[in-house]
């Protein structure tokens, strides 16, 4: 198995990466759409009927596979030998930012069934300042792998 990974290893990362940038573009635009969302269209009509539609269609057809991809590719090179040396404090921290940015992703889900619900839903100042917390995972996971400290 360690050798099938090893020769397969350069397409599980290209594919680990494709999936990881458009995790991170979804998790990016839907916290934006929130915003849209709860400032300009309310919890009912037609426009709030439409948003549902974006917002469900980014995180079941794009989001959810996304990530699930991500971490399907991000296991394989983690088995695959001399990938991963458990010694050090990169993966760690790589592995801490992965499962807080799918914590997100939970709480992005989360807040899509409120809106549905009709509520109640956060402002869409909290919505904004909620968008910076991909960036920040995404500065630690990415500084992780690359300087591995």
């Amino acid at each position: 198995m360690s050798d099938v990974l090893g020769m397969i290893y350069p397409w599980v990362k290209a594919f680990h990466i494709m999936s990881v940038i458009a995790w991170m573009a979804a998790l990016f635009y839907l916290p934006r759409l929130y915003v849209y969302h709860s400032e300009r269209v309310g919890l009912a009509g037609d426009m709030h009927d439409l948003f549902q539609v974006m917002e469900i269609k980014l995180l079941k057809v794009i989001m959810n596979p996304a990530m699930i991809a991500t971490w399907v590719f991000g296991l394989l090179l983690v088995l695959t030998p001399g990938i991963v040396d458990w010694s050090q404090i990169w993966p760690w921290t790589k592995g801490f930012g992965v499962l807080a940015m799918s914590g997100f992703h939970g709480w992005l889900a989360g807040q899509r069934k409120k809106f549905a619900a009709g509520g109640p839903v956060l402002e869409g100042r909290s919505y904004r300042m909620m968008n910076e917390v991909p960036t920040v995972l995404m500065v630690v996971v990415v500084l992780s792998v690359v300087i591995r400290f």
